[in-house]
């Protein structure tokens, strides 16, 4: 596995304000739409593409396009919900997938209720959309079912992650195994409180996106 930190000062300002306990819904969710793309950006940024060349008004020009089979968007319900729009913005092209993970908050272990994926994942790449990277078991879980329908790689797209969330993730999959596995985020905090929650965090993302239930 391999972590990239998206350190540029609108990563870091949109977090600030996403963080701050006075920042309302509608904010919350304009802000978090709005950094999901930057992230996007750099999380695309090994995306398979192919030469072409296209007729400018001018003369033939050499370039690329994305190299099929579409790209996989993977949405954790039902805060990866708020991270969608964002998302493909950028990939409009993409197929979307949903899968349902609830967190037991007493074993913090994480099971699945719903699931909209294809049968038949080979040589796609797959971007996953999971606000926070906790404990890593979601995550974990998540990828082990992209990889049992053979994706080629998969991308996590988080606002925020814990070390102890990027350990269990790397330990899962370490560099070399398959699938190639990155995860792209905002920022690695201090560490996680008892009850599993990032600190100095957010609060529930899920939350704060969509009210609370």
């Amino acid at each position: 596995m391999r972590t990239l930190l998206a350190n540029h000062p609108l990563v870091t300002h949109k977090l600030t304000l996403l963080r701050d306990a006075g920042t309302g819904t509608a904010e919350f969710r304009a802000l978090a739409d709005e950094l999901v793309t930057l992230l996007a950006y750099e999380a695309t940024r090994e995306v398979r593409v192919e030469s072409v060349t296209v007729q400018t008004p001018l003369a033939p020009a050499q370039g690329v396009r994305l190299a099929a089979p579409k790209p996989l968007i993977v949405p954790i319900l039902r805060a990866g919900i708020g991270m969608l729009d964002g998302m493909t913005r950028l990939l409009p092209m993409a197929d979307v997938g949903f899968v349902g993970m609830a967190r037991n908050e007493d074993t913090l272990q994480a099971s699945t209720y719903a699931n909209r994926l294809p049968v038949d994942l080979a040589g796609r790449e797959a971007f996953v959309l999971d606000p926070m990277l906790a404990t890593g078991g979601t995550l974990v879980a998540l990828i082990e079912l992209l990889a049992a329908r053979n994706a080629a790689t998969v991308t996590a797209i988080c606002l925020l992650a814990a070390p102890e969330g990027l350990r269990r993730v790397e330990g899962a999959f370490p560099e070399g195994t398959s699938p190639a596995v990155r995860v792209v985020t905002g920022a690695i905090d201090a560490h996680l409180n008892d009850k599993g929650y990032i600190v100095p965090g957010l609060g529930d993302a899920g939350d704060r996106l969509f009210g609370a239930i």
